[in-house]
């Protein structure tokens, strides 16, 4: 469990080299070029507060919420600095500190991290009700009639940013068991929560090819955020909650794999030990819970991909393929969803230039932090424009939903979809024997 700067492991702190290797993967650096708006200059800033030489402020408070949390310091450092662990730690010192509180902003996370996101079948509910809103016409109707005017600033700035909510959820598509004629493995998928309301089509997909590549799937049909949200802002303790939820839904010994489709929520999922360790029962199930998280491209290319068979009608389509921060970042998972891509007949993949730069979403940064992530979000819309492609193709809900944004907003077509989607979609062309074999 995450603690304060001040009784953190200083090995950690002292780690940093100031060698400036993370400078040039670091979006908020590049944007501004300030030493503080970089990893190393936060870090220095996170050293100043354990060593009491700086307080919790407003300015150390806001500059943590500057950063985006994409990790690709982390990947560009020769040292192997843990920047996740450090910038976790700082932004749970500053809830804990109560420098940023106010009213609102408390009614605000209690409502979301406290609430929603720790009672699935509220989420769920809150869910469909928002569906009548949207179904209804009431929301084109209070847009055009400036309703939404009457909203507080921070809502006026989300509320265009509401995604459209599925007809149906998770446990409307996937049964709890479902196995192949001859299954070799079992694995426990997980449907997320943003994923579940508004992407469900994708983890029936997921389920869908993991069916077709041997595996037993076991997918519970209420399942418990995976508490990402929670450790990313400053709330460990709902998160340690949430981990030890996860962890009794699903133990560990029981699958050969956990199967996670959100580059996020992975992230997060595979670093249960870190956030349970110390307890005699949940640490030792955490370690084996870390082994057992596996990306679902991860795990396909693991277990030998069975390339789809060509169909007569396959249309030629070009893909291009944008990484999620946390995925490549924060699991290493850099090859896999290329190597799933690369199985596609009738699929040419074209590189993304900047494939692993951060579109700007990163959790509610976009909310948070309105003008970096506009920003952020057009320089990956003109290098999406540049390749031409007909498919952008990315694996995390975050990032969907923004470069969806985005390109509607510069007048694109670009079809947004994720490898999993492609993969079940040329199972599905197949003969019907096939998909059983």
């Amino acid at each position: 469990m995450a603690g304060s700067l001040k009784s953190l492991d200083y090995s950690v702190l002292q780690q940093c080299m100031h060698c400036g290797m993370c400078l040039p993967t670091c979006p908020t650096y590049d944007a501004t070029l300030r030493e503080r708006n970089s990893p190393r200059g936060r870090i220095a800033l996170m050293r100043a507060v354990a060593d009491g030489e700086l307080g919790i402020s407003d300015q150390f408070a806001e500059e943590m919420s500057y950063c985006l949390g994409c990790l690709a310091c982390q990947s560009a450092c020769p040292a192997g600095v843990d920047y996740a662990t450090l910038f976790e730690t700082a932004r749970a010192d500053i809830e804990a500190s109560g420098v940023r509180k106010s009213v609102q902003r408390s009614f605000w996370r209690w409502l979301t991290l406290d609430f929603l996101f720790t009672h699935p079948r509220v989420l769920r509910a809150v869910g469909r009700v928002l569906r009548r809103y949207q179904e209804s016409g009431a929301e084109t109707a209070f847009r055009k009639w400036g309703f939404m005017r009457l909203l507080p600033e921070n809502l006026r700035r989300l509320e265009p940013q509401t995604p459209q909510i599925a007809e149906k959820f998770s446990d409307d598509l996937i049964a709890e068991r479902e196995e192949p004629e001859k299954p070799r493995w079992k694995v426990a998928l997980l449907t997320g929560c943003v994923q579940d309301l508004v992407f469900p089509d994708i983890n029936r997909d997921t389920a869908d090819v993991l069916l077709a590549n041997g595996c037993a799937v076991h997918t519970p049909s209420v399942q418990p955020c995976c508490g990402s949200l929670q450790s990313h802002n400053g709330e460990p303790e709902i998160a340690v909650e949430l981990a030890q939820r996860m962890i009794d839904l699903l133990p560990p010994a029981k699958f050969d794999a956990i199967i996670t489709n959100a580059g996020g929520c992975g992230s997060h999922l595979r670093h249960y030990s870190g956030l349970l360790a110390g307890d005699p029962h949940y640490g030792p199930l955490a370690k084996l819970w870390d082994a057992k998280v596996k990306d679902i491209h991860e795990w396909l290319i693991e277990i030998g991909c069975r390339a789809p068979l060509a169909s007569p009608a396959e249309e030629n389509i070009t893909v291009t393929y944008h990484e999620s921060c946390h995925l490549t970042h924060g699991q290493n998972v850099k090859r896999e969803p290329r190597q799933v891509l690369a199985l596609l007949p009738g699929v040419q993949v074209i590189e993304l230039p900047e494939s692993s730069w951060c579109c700007g979403s990163a959790g509610i940064y976009n909310i948070t932090q309105p003008e970096t992530s506009a920003d952020l979000l057009k320089r990956k819309v003109g290098h999406i424009r540049s390749t031409g492609a007909d498919v952008l193709a990315t694996s995390n809900p975050g990032c969907h939903l923004q470069i969806a944004r985005g390109l509607t907003d510069a007048g694109m077509a670009t079809e947004i979809l994720q490898p999993v989607t492609l993969l079940a979609r040329a199972y599905r062309r197949e003969p019907p024997a096939l998909s059983q074999s």
